[in-house]
């Protein structure tokens, strides 16, 4: 088929607007978190693969943290085991442990795997415990209350947190032109087994690897004030201050959180964009509307900042 000439310099214009964002992050890692319905939606499914794909391709390095949260949810509600959730993170018992080991490091993992592979790309799953690459301990979370002198220690079952990130595993892939895929869950020291947020994992990665950019991809435009206006540019100063005030609260709380620990720890910026949009992630990286809320460890005020980061806007 013959295009058009107003289609050829469409496609002219679009590669040589990309052209100096992968001169920028060429031979740089980029940690995708992948999750929501961009891995339900099938379209979508396809569009992240090939955009993975083509990352590799023009000299980007992608490292995939995948989550899983409706497909566990869904299992969980055929088994009739009951979901309960606490400030975004799910309590998990013994049962819903083996579910979500199931769901995370065979169905979703060898799926997205699979699309890869089938796009071009050379994927291998992992989950945290290959390798020993995600060590983690036991989670508890503090509530506090005005009506008790010390915070409520909140035990949430086999929900862990990172103590450290095994880089050679991921190393060796990336260095043999292989793009690991990384499903949530860790082990103890003891050999215990946990589920841990795929966020607080894919910035812990991010932070091990100092990767040039985290991208979490969510089921929102990026993060909203109270009047539902996208924020698009975040510091940590600010982020302080919508915790306080309870614009971030629930599944939020740890994106937003991993996302500043994560550029605090040496990550060059940290991105929350919407899933739901095709190609989000190569809309983010490779063009001059960039997408979603943008964090950083010190506000943008230089000219070479802001160039780095060039025209970040709402959708």
């Amino acid at each position: 088929m013959t295009l058009s000439r107003d289609s050829a310099m469409n496609i002219a214009k679009v590669l040589t607007e990309a052209m100096p964002y992968i001169q920028r992050f060429t031979n740089k890692t980029i940690v995708i978190k992948y999750g929501g319905n961009a891995m339900v939606k099938e379209s979508l499914k396809q569009d992240f693969a090939r955009d993975v794909v083509l990352m590799k391709l023009v000299g980007l390095n992608p490292v995939v943290v995948h989550g899983g949260g409706p497909q566990i949810g869904k299992l969980l509600d055929q088994l009739k085991i009951q979901s309960e959730f606490v400030d975004g993170m799910r309590v998990t018992d013994s049962k819903t442990m083996d579910v979500v080991q199931m769901v995370l490091g065979g169905l979703v993992n060898q799926d997205i795997v699979n699309l890869i592979n089938k796009s071009g790309g050379t994927a291998v799953g992992l989950t945290g415990k290959d390798a020993n690459l995600i060590t983690a301990r036991k989670m508890l979370l503090e509530r506090s209350s005005v009506d008790l002198t010390t915070p409520e220690i909140i035990d949430i079952g086999h929900v862990g947190q990172v103590v450290k990130i095994n880089r050679s595993v991921i190393d060796l892939l990336t260095q043999g032109n292989i793009i690991p895929v990384i499903a949530p869950i860790g082990v103890g020291t003891d050999g215990t087994t946990y589920n841990i947020n795929a966020d607080l994992v894919a910035g812990e990665v991010a932070a091990e690897l100092q990767a040039e950019k985290l991208i979490l991809l969510t089921d929102v435009p990026g993060l909203q004030d109270k009047d539902g206006n996208l924020i698009s540019k975040l510091t940590a100063a600010r982020v302080a201050e919508l915790i306080e005030e309870g614009t971030i609260s629930g599944g939020m709380l740890p994106k937003i959180n991993c996302a500043l620990e994560a550029v605090q720890a040496g990550v060059k910026s940290a991105q929350i964009i919407d899933g739901r949009v095709a190609h989000a992630v190569l809309l983010e990286l490779l063009t001059d509307q960039g997408v979603g809320t943008m964090i950083s460890n010190t506000a943008l005020s230089d000219e070479t900042a802001l160039s780095d980061e060039t025209a970040l806007s709402e959708i």
